[in-house]
């Protein structure tokens, strides 16, 4: 017994402490968001009137059809087009192999409200492009609207289906594919019956992370929906509008809009459970030969995706080194849209930096340690740890925004008005990216490992701090990375959630857009850009070198 308590007492600890947080920022905020959806106005009694009222409106309900729409449209685009570029990518020798996965990610590095407004600078009402169309005699018709919402979320989110779905195919047993064309099937069928099929759980992953987002993006809809309404949108508006103690008509919306999420998540976890994908694993598969025809053809679709991926990315930068006179863009160089920028106040940049650093750190101290206790200890506690670290996938920003303010804006606890609930919800946000992260590294680590230093008279915390984190810490920094440009982009959490003197660098960008200062959020955008490539650049630069160090 004195040897299995202390075997066993750190994940518990652990465990215990996830929970604790998890229960107090996410589940409590989240009972509040659906007990306000049966509560009247003034939050006293049960009634079923906020239900009725959004069945009864014909408004709520084209918001709810829409959303649900724009994502199936936008998941099943992305997935569509992203599929064989993947398959090209990790299988045909295609050119600039290094600089094209390179490239592939640095949509995700600028916020996708601004990729949407960049997209009304060149092709809106008034836009550049537009402009020179008609000079032209070409006509165009409207970014606005459905495909131009479905266009963002393609360009922007393809990256969640691309990185997987590569590994998922380079992590392909070569001998599947063999024992297939040994038995008489084609190349074309070997894929389609055996290739495929493997590689289905990490295409799944990844659409499943663009339809989440789709379907809790803010600032997209915002931006180019017009008068369309969209549900994340009106959650927002109907959270600002309403005046009463209780968000009840917000809390009916924010209801539905969980439960399309998590509806999405339950019918990926059951298809996926219901079948096996494992392979041996033994030898990765070889580039397949291909012709020149077919070898241009594949470097040709890869290259035309990313090129037209970054149009917003580099048009952002290229509007905002020009002049602007009210709201009407002159094709001149200057730098007076950087100049006010940095004429009214530093502060939100500093905001951004601190808060996306503090989030990251936070995220890491707190999603390291229960990827570690899900992954090595196998219990009905760690398995339902593991669903809820995972919830907050499902749950949108503006949602848990608003149920942290409903949750702590008075009584034991007041957080609103101040940095510490801004963090709180972006490690809550975040948490599932270093959980995961830390859960998969861990698959590849021999247990013995932990057994021998605990044999050895090592504390389980200690071998966890001393032995554990060092051989993880490529995937550590890796997800703190990651949550740190996620954080440094995040909208939907922040425009519920923030006061005047925390101001960030997005939301200085939202409210720019909202008035007449395209060339205020250009810049700021472009000074994002720069705050998240370089520190990222230079990250994985030292990272690799201490790789190398080790070996």
């Amino acid at each position: 017994m004195s040897v299995t308590l202390p075997r066993n007492s750190f994940p518990l600890v652990v465990t215990g402490i996830a929970f604790g947080f998890l229960g107090l920022f996410l589940i409590y905020p989240l009972y509040r968001v659906f007990g306000a959806s049966f509560l009247d106005a003034s939050g006293t009694y049960f009634t079923l009137h906020n239900y009725a009222k959004v069945v009864a409106s014909a408004f709520y309900r084209d918001s709810v059809i829409n959303s649900l729409t724009i994502t199936v449209l936008a998941t099943l685009t992305t997935t569509a087009i992203t599929a064989p570029f993947a398959f090209a990518v990790a299988r045909l020798p295609v050119g600039g192999k290094t600089a094209l996965l390179s490239l592939a990610v640095l949509p995700l590095v600028l916020p996708s409200f601004v990729s949407a407004y960049a997209l009304v600078l060149l092709f809106g009402h008034a836009g550049v492009v537009t402009h020179a169309l008609e000079w032209l005699g070409i006509p165009f018709g409207s970014i606005y609207g459905t495909p131009g919402i479905v266009l963002v979320y393609v360009l922007t989110l393809y990256p969640y289906v691309l990185l997987p779905t590569v590994a998922g195919l380079k992590a392909l047993d070569v001998s599947v594919e063999e024992a297939s064309q040994n038995l008489g099937a084609s190349r074309w069928r070997s894929f389609w019956t055996v290739t495929f099929p493997i590689v289905i759980p990490s295409i799944l992953s990844g659409a499943l992370l663009v339809l989440i987002e789709t379907l809790e993006n803010f600032g997209v809809p915002f931006v180019l929906a017009e008068d369309k309404p969209i549900m994340a949108v009106e959650v927002y508006k109907l959270f600002v509008g309403e005046t009463d103690t209780n968000p009840a008509s917000a809390g009916v919306l924010g209801v539905l809009l969980v439960c399309s999420t998590t509806i999405a998540v339950v019918i990926q976890r059951r298809y996926l459970g219901r079948r096996r994908f494992a392979t041996g694993a033994r030898r990765s598969p070889p580039l397949i030969e291909a012709g020149p025809g077919w070898r241009s053809l594949a470097t040709l679709y890869c290259w035309t995706i990313v090129l037209i991926s970054l149009v917003p990315f580099f048009a952002v930068i290229e509007i905002s080194l020009m002049e602007y006179r009210g709201p009407v863009l002159h094709p001149h160089f200057s730098l007076e849209n950087y100049a006010e920028l940095l004429r009214r106040s530093t502060r939100p940049l500093e905001n951004t930096l601190l808060l996306s650093t503090l989030a990251a750190f936070g995220a890491a101290l707190l999603g390291v340690p229960i990827g570690y206790a899900v992954t090595r200890v196998r219990s009905r506690l760690t398995a339902i740890l593991d669903i809820v670290a995972t919830m907050p996938f499902a749950v949108a920003g503006t949602i848990l925004g608003i149920g942290l303010i409903i949750s702590y804006n008075s009584g034991w606890l007041v957080l609103t008005g101040g940095w510490l609930i801004l963090v709180l919800a972006y490690v809550v946000r975040k948490l599932p990216f270093t959980v995961r992260a830390s859960s998969a590294i861990l698959h590849q680590i021999d247990p013995s490992l932990e057994e021998a230093s605990i044999n050895l008279g090592v504390s389980p915390m200690m071998t966890f701090a001393r032995l554990m984190i060092p051989l993880m810490l490529g995937g550590i920094v890796g997800g703190m990375v990651l949550t740190w440009v996620a954080v440094a982009s995040e909208l939907s959490a922040t425009v519920v959630l923030y006061s005047g003197q925390w101001q960030t660098l997005t939301v200085v960008m939202f409210q720019a857009l909202e008035g007449s200062g395209a060339g205020l959020a250009a810049a700021t955008a472009s000074l994002l850009i720069f705050f998240t490539v370089i520190p990222v650049t230079l990250v994985y630069r030292l990272l690799r070198r201490y790789e190398m160090s080790l070996l």
